[in-house]
């Protein structure tokens, strides 16, 4: 059963080389721009309560691979996404869990000519190399909350990471998308929603905050895992509150999608 507590990390980067990984597919949305290859990696510190992909939550649920089998599959997609203006998301789980892999991705990508991104919470963005970003051409970064306590409560874990991992994406001007996810009853208090929209505007390399509505989609998978979906009882935010949020990151000159 999912407590909210936090994981230690299960280890990264061991021997033999490669990574673990749950699956990868194609994505047209939030992943980034066009069509994408996404990857997904294992193994996740935070325990967020609307996680859609409990399968990554842990790396020995996943399967090893090597950059050159992941390479190998893109390869395959390239024409595709290319033609689409997409390009490679390395997702998760967690991918800066295993940020050599994840480093090795993004680089190898970025050398074939094709945009990259890297999907984080930014919990562990202190293990994000310089050069690792630099061959990142975009960062979705979710911010989940304003508030350290809520943030807490909703994730397990501190607030301060990625609040500290975002103020140095933007002092490298790295192009990044934040995502907010709408809980109602969880992360819809207007205070909530007015510190990340203040905290966004100061930065100025977020391009667009993209507001996510909470959805129950991902219950049946939790079942069949045998875990308990922590929000099963929380309905989707209706079109007032999507509004209503909106207008609160437009008040602050925030572009919000």
């Amino acid at each position: 059963m999912n407590t909210g507590e936090v994981t230690r990390p299960e280890g990264a980067d061991t021997s033999p080389p490669g990574g673990v990984i749950s699956s990868w597919d194609i994505s047209v949305g939030v992943d980034g721009p066009g069509t994408r290859f996404v990857v997904f990696t294992c193994g996740c510190p935070l325990r967020c309560l609307y996680c859609q992909n409990p399968e990554t939550w842990r790396m020995r649920d996943g399967r090893r691979v090597t950059a050159d089998e992941v390479m190998a599959e893109v390869e395959r997609y390239r024409r595709f996404i290319t033609v689409a203006g997409g390009g490679v998301t390395i997702s998760g789980g967690e991918p800066l869990l295993q940020p050599g892999f994840t480093a090795e991705l993004l680089r190898r990508c970025r050398d074939d000519g094709l945009h990259t991104a890297l999907d984080t919470s930014g919990f562990l963005g202190d293990r994000a190399t310089d050069a690792m970003l630099a061959d990142t051409d975009l960062v979705l970064l979710d911010i989940k909350s304003s508030d350290p306590a809520t943030y807490r409560g909703l994730t397990g874990g501190e607030l301060e990471p990625t609040l500290r991992f975002t103020r140095r994406l933007a002092t490298l001007r790295r192009p990044t998308w934040v995502r907010f996810v709408l809980v109602p009853g969880v992360t819809d208090d207007p205070e909530n929603v007015d510190g990340i929209a203040r905290f966004v505007a100061g930065l100025g390399n977020v391009e667009h905050v993209d507001v996510l509505p909470f959805h129950r989609m991902a219950a049946g998978k939790y079942r069949r895992l045998g875990l308990t979906f922590p929000l099963a009882h929380v309905d989707p935010p209706g079109p007032e509150l999507l509004d209503e949020v909106h207008a609160r990151f437009r008040a602050h000159g925030v572009v919000s999608l």
